[in-house]
């Protein structure tokens, strides 16, 4: 027996306050119904001999160790700015308000 019912379907939409049409609450009401349908497929399958996981291949650190290295100098930094003063970026004002 089917716990998703069209009159189900039109109270979540009320609850939601989304406006639904019968067209929408048709499709909706079989599509909600296959995923119940999969999710108690999986609840039979869980046992207490089934390990709970959230991804299912084993993930591990893949971060390198947080050394520094080389960085860049001032000159090669600013090399292909397009406008500088000394050692720093100039940019145009996006404020509106001249410095």
């Amino acid at each position: 027996m089917s716990e998703i019912t069209p009159d189900l379907v039109r109270h979540l939409g009320v609850l939601s306050r989304i406006q639904l049409s019968d067209d929408e609450v048709t499709q909706l009401t079989g599509q909600l119904d296959a995923i119940v349908d999969n999710i108690a497929k999986v609840s039979e399958v869980a046992t207490p001999d089934v390990e709970p996981t959230s991804h299912p291949i084993p993930l591990h650190n893949v971060f390198r160790p947080d050394v520094a290295g080389q960085t860049l100098t001032t000159a090669q930094a600013l090399q292909n700015a397009p406008d500088a003063d000394g050692d720093r970026f100039r940019v145009t004002a996006i404020l509106g308000e001249e410095q």
